[in-house]
């Protein structure tokens, strides 16, 4: 009779550790998934982001070349005025 019992405790403990070790599981593949979403979302924001460096660099060398011309229009007025 206790024998039996000790396998049906064996039983309820295994039985419950079982459920433990499916719902880590569960919340481990559900991780998974939130990871890879995470990390796709900032490869997407790295791109966004050497797009909008680029951006920047471009106006950057026209703001530049802007300055230039104003300081020949600049330099053409004083010539003129004398």
């Amino acid at each position: 009779m206790e024998n039996q019992e000790q396998i049906t405790q064996a039983q309820t403990t295994v039985e419950k550790l079982a459920t433990k070790v499916s719902t880590l599981l569960e919340k481990y593949n559900a991780l998974q998934q939130d990871n890879e979403l995470l990390k796709n979302e900032i490869a997407e924001l790295n791109t966004t982001i050497e797009a909008k460096n680029k951006e920047i660099e471009t106006l950057k060398e026209e703001n530049e070349f802007k300055e230039l011309e104003i300081e020949d229009i600049m330099s053409k007025i004083e010539s003129i005025l004398g």
